[in-house]
C-alpha cells in the first residue's frame, strides 16, 4: 500500500472536508449528478447481489446520494444511517430524509446497534487510520453481514497513462491500492472473509482532460462539471448504442485489472 506521511492535520481531523462542504458537495452540478438515477448503478448492482435487505451504514456519505438512491428504487427494503464530518452536506442528506450521525465514524458509540451492511464508498483512501475503520466495521455488523469497499485503482489504466497527471492523485488521497495490496489490508481482520473481488468504472473523458492538464490538482468546479457533463450523457436514448460499447470497455477493463477502482465485499464470519 502506498500512503502519504506527514499528512496535513487538516486532514487527519476531518476539517477539510467540512470546509469543502458548501464549495464543492453542495455545488449544484455535483448536487445534480449524485442524485441522478445512474449515478450509483454499478454500487447499487453490487450492493444488492449481497444484501437484499436490512440495516444499512454508509460511512462518509456527503450528502446522503447513495442511501437516498437505496431507499428510493428498494423502498421498504432498507433502514438507511449515513455518518460524515462535513456539516453542509449533512444538512442537505438530512433535508432529503435521511438520518446521519455529525461524528467521525472512530468516534461514535453505536451501543446495541448492529447492521447488515456497511459501506465505504470511495473512503478508505481519505483516511489515516484505514485498518481502525475495518476492525470498526466488523465489530458493527451482524454475523453474515457485508462491508463494502471501492478505492480508486492504481495500476489503472488512467494512472498508467497520466502517472501524476491523474486527477485522482490528490492530496487528500492518503493511502493508494492495488488489487494485492487491498486484498492483503482486508485480510488482516479475522473477522472477515473475501466474497467478492474486482475491478469497475471507467470514464475516457477524465483521461483525455488530464492528458492535456497539469499535475496541479484539478479545480472542484471542473470536477463537478465533468461529473454533471458525464452522468448527462448516460441517461441520454440517442447515446444508447455508444454506452453499450463504453460498457464493453469497461468489462473488460475490469476483467484485465485495469478500470479506475477497485471493490471488495466482506462478509462477517
Amino acid at each position: 500500500m502506498i500512503y502519504a506521511d506527514p499528512v496535513e492535520p487538516e486532514l487527519a481531523t476531518g476539517k477539510f472536508y467540512d470546509r469543502l462542504g458548501a464549495s464543492f458537495y453542495l455545488s449544484p452540478d455535483k448536487l445534480e449528478s449524485d442524485y441522478a438515477p445512474v449515478r450509483f448503478e454499478r454500487e447499487l448492482r453490487l450492493f444488492r447481489a449481497h444484501c437484499q435487505s436490512g440495516a444499512v451504514l454508509d460511512v462518509g456519505c456527503s450528502t446522503g446520494a447513495f442511501l437516498y438512491q437505496l431507499r428510493t428504487q428498494f423502498p421498504g427494503a432498507y433502514t438507511v444511517t449515513g455518518t460524515d464530518v462535513a456539516g453542509a452536506a449533512l444538512d442537505y442528506a438530512e433535508s432529503r430524509g435521511l438520518e446521519v450521525i455529525r461524528e467521525p465514524f472512530l468516534d461514535v458509540d453505536f451501543g446495541n446497534r448492529r447492521f447488515d451492511a456497511v459501506a465505504f464508498w470511495a473512503v478508505i483512501e481519505h483516511v489515516v487510520q484505514p485498518r481502525r475503520f475495518l476492525c470498526k466495521a466488523a465489530a458493527i455488523l451482524k454475523p453474515g453481514g457485508h462491508g463494502f469497499i471501492l478505492v480508486p485503482n492504481m495500476k489503472s489504466l488512467a494512472v498508467r497513462l497520466l502517472g501524476a497527471k491523474y486527477r485522482y492523485i490528490m492530496p487528500d488521497h492518503v493511502n493508494y491500492f492495488d488489487a494485492d495490496t487491498l486484498k492483503r489490508f482486508a485480510a488482516r481482520e479475522p473477522a472477515f472473509e473475501i466474497t467478492r473481488f474486482g475491478s469497475s468504472h471507467f470514464n475516457p473523458m477524465v483521461i483525455l482532460k488530464d492528458f492535456h492538464g497539469g499535475v496541479e490538482r484539478v479545480a472542484d468546479e471542473e470536477r463537478a462539471r465533468l461529473l454533471k457533463r458525464t452522468t448527462a450523457y448516460k441517461q441520454l436514448p440517442v447515446l444508447r448504442p455508444v454506452k453499450w460499447v463504453y460498457s464493453g470497455a469497461e468489462r473488460l477493463l475490469g476483467a484485465m485489472g485495469l478500470a479506475d477502482n477497485l471493490f471488495i465485499v466482506l462478509r462477517k464470519k
